[in-house]
């Protein structure tokens, strides 16, 4: 499993660490269910297949993570801008999917990827070349920031820049280089990165900024942007963010595409929620299943946070729901 820095999925702030997404406390596989967590319906027992599924927020549980440009001030130009908006234009959370299949799972190069990506959706059309300059573009430590890179090295160079691309590492590391201008540009997360520039400049305990609304999290990313001499480009439609996911076999059987129909259908005994250790505590995990959806699964099971524990335990019927990443691979039809 690509090792990410992500939105903490209950404290405030961001966690920044290699697979740092943690979200559930043990319940259920440790034998320390918490009272509040118990169910007493029959559930959804476990179905097993081979294809997973996210099922719908409609209650907008989660903040809004897409996809965004971040830039050093220095060097955002309104060319700049322009060739890294044109990459998000054309990325979806469905064409994301399918990128990170093509790096994960087909096991293609995050340059190859990019490249047939770019050519099949003409991205670099209507570019308009300029004087140019040398950019480094930095990449987080997973394949899908890689990809990412790769796709603004492209729309960039057909704008008249030189650019390479670096990867760099967690968040930690890239941002102050960012705002350094030892690297210019970084594809970055909407909410993840408004809370990691909250709480850098008021504080771990800093009350969040960011919003299950795109464009209040993109109005609080851009103001805290400003003071750390920051520009952020045109968000996409694309999201990677924690999400909830069943077999396509257990919707099916249960009728379950959204998370109110999950609380509705499937609190009980029978139901098995999986994710990582810290779940039942985290207000974007379990916790907020219960206060959001009034979900209540009957046990936990404390695997990993969207890595291959979590989704071969929903694939194998050890698992009814689990907490993934919405951009996944394994999420690809087919």
């Amino acid at each position: 499993m690509r090792a990410r820095t992500r939105l903490a999925i209950g404290a405030v702030g961001a966690l920044t660490a290699a697979g740092l997404l943690t979200g559930c406390g043990d319940a259920g596989s440790s034998g320390t269910e918490a009272p509040e967590q118990a169910a007493s319906g029959a559930g959804c027992a476990p179905v097993a297949g081979d294809q997973l599924v996210v099922l719908e927020d409609d209650k907008k549980l989660q903040n809004t993570d897409n996809v965004i440009p971040a830039v050093n001030a220095d060097v955002a130009t309104p060319q700049l801008i322009a060739a890294l908006d044109k990459v998000s234009a054309a990325l979806d959370t469905p064409k994301l999917i399918q990128l990170n299949k093509t790096v994960d799972i087909d096991r293609k190069t995050p340059a190859v990827a990019a490249s047939e990506f770019a050519t099949a959706n003409d991205l670099t059309a209507g570019i308009a070349k300029g004087s140019g300059g040398r950019i480094v573009v930095g990449a987080a430590n997973f394949s899908e920031s890689q990809t990412l890179a790769e796709l603004y090295k492209i729309a960039l160079t057909a704008a008249g820049y030189q650019v390479t691309v670096q990867q760099i590492g967690s968040r930690e590391l890239y941002e102050p280089a960012l705002e350094k201008g030892e690297i210019q540009v970084v594809p970055e997360y909407a909410a993840t990165m408004a809370e990691f520039l909250n709480t850098k400049a008021n504080g771990k305990d800093a009350q969040p900024v960011s919003s299950p609304e795109l464009e209040k999290t993109v109005t609080a990313l851009k103001a805290a942007g400003d003071k750390a001499g920051l520009v952020f480009g045109t968000p996409s439609a694309a999201q990677d963010q924690n999400a909830f996911a069943v077999t396509g076999a257990f919707a099916d059987k249960y009728g379950v595409r959204t998370l109110s129909e999950l609380a509705e259908k499937c609190s009980g005994q029978a139901t098995v929620l999986a994710g990582p250790p810290e779940c039942p505590q985290r207000p974007k995990c379990q916790a907020g299943l219960i206060e959001v959806y009034n979900f209540k699964a009957g046990s936990f099971s404390s695997l990993d946070a969207g890595g291959p524990q979590t989704k071969n335990a929903l694939k194998t019927g050890a698992a009814s729901v689990g907490l993934v990443f919405s951009s996944d691979g394994a999420l690809a039809a087919g």
